[in-house]
């Protein structure tokens, strides 16, 4: 299927980008360009579709380059070798030129007909509507612990939503103008968005079962996951006070330090031939609690010394790039005009 006429040239307006991700998935772009390409074309709006090839070592690579020469629709970008999924959506968003963006799964579980559902929300004046793959098409060994980690997000950031894990979803582009991502964060966005102030909504989307390669999730997952939500958990809360986390912890240890220390002493002051327990009475060398003692409080020492490191490195971050800790939705009175904020919350 090549542009029609109706769709606009090559650098001129776009009003969807679509993103997808692809690696080794040779066997279902051709499916996957073709149901987007009519999905599109039944929706009447202008789209780009960027296929972002994340180090495949198929056909993958050949099958792209042909269809990004038949149709100035298609934009290809190869990476040099497997970067993962985030950086592959990561490129795609700062490569997209529509005013509305679009990733998805290049596997062919999500379906592109679903677009035009997520498009009628953001008329609605929804800023993201996140995809929920409500009867979803996988063994029960994958949905359980999907169903526990989107239960873990919600909570933890804020954002009550069924499943982060569906790539599907719309933003409005100024959403996604100050979201970097790193490590496994793409299923975080709408949290991030949020921060900006965005309005978040979820809807029912299709899920269809893998036609054809295998998935590239495997147990490993679990554990990124985690530790994303830790650093999510840290932005969300502590990113503008980090004293507040290191000289926490800090605090703490010289405390649990001084208690082994007086319990050390109380040991040492018992009389040796007491009436109730002789064995009470315990030598400095006879009990490891001084020794605890020492480490518990260096470690302390440490971790408030890295507590005012991170104050610094976080100063020099917002001040050096001209960044605020707020977000200003619009400026009225004095003669001013509203103004909408370009900073991300902190």
């Amino acid at each position: 299927m090549l542009a029609s006429e109706s769709d606009p040239p090559p650098g001129g307006a776009v009003d969807v980008s679509i993103v997808v991700p692809l690696f080794n998935e040779a066997d279902n772009i051709p499916t996957l360009y073709r149901e987007t390409c009519d999905a599109m074309a039944k929706l009447g709006r202008s789209h780009e579709l960027i296929l972002v090839d994340d180090g495949s070592h198929d056909r993958s690579p050949e099958i792209l380059a042909e269809l990004a020469r038949t149709d100035p629709r298609v934009l290809v970008v190869t990476f040099r070798r497997n970067f993962g999924q985030t950086a592959a959506m990561a490129a795609g968003i700062d490569l997209a030129q529509g005013a509305v963006i679009v990733p998805m799964d290049g596997d062919l579980q999500n379906d592109p007909a679903d677009i035009a559902a997520l498009l009628r929300e953001l008329d609605r004046g929804y800023d993201v509507v996140s995809g929920w793959r409500k009867d979803r098409k996988d063994s029960l060994s994958r949905v359980l612990p999907s169903r526990l980690a989107n239960f873990v997000i919600s909570k933890v950031g804020g954002v009550p939503l069924h499943d982060y894990g569906c790539s599907l979803k719309a933003y409005r582009r100024e959403t996604l103008e100050e979201v970097r991502l790193y490590g496994e964060m793409h299923r975080f966005i709408p949290i991030f968005a949020r921060w900006q102030g965005a309005r978040v909504t979820e809807i029912p989307v299709h899920h269809r079962a893998r036609r054809s390669g295998r998935s590239h999730y495997g147990m490993e997952r679990v554990m990124k996951v985690v530790l994303d939500l830790i650093v999510l958990k840290f932005f969300s809360a502590y990113i503008t006070k980090p004293i507040y986390v290191f000289g926490g912890f800090g605090m703490m240890s010289i405390g649990l330090s001084l208690l082994t220390f007086l319990l050390s002493v109380t040991f040492k002051l018992i009389p040796r031939n007491n009436p109730w327990d002789p064995q009470w009475h315990k030598d400095f060398i006879a009990t490891p609690l001084p020794v605890l003692s020492v480490g518990l409080f260096v470690v302390g020492l440490q971790m408030i010394f890295i507590g005012l490191l991170a104050e610094v490195l976080m100063r020099t971050y917002f001040e050096s790039q001209n960044k605020r800790a707020y977000v200003i939705k619009s400026l009225r009175g004095r003669g001013r005009s509203p103004k909408a904020a370009s900073e991300p919350p902190a």
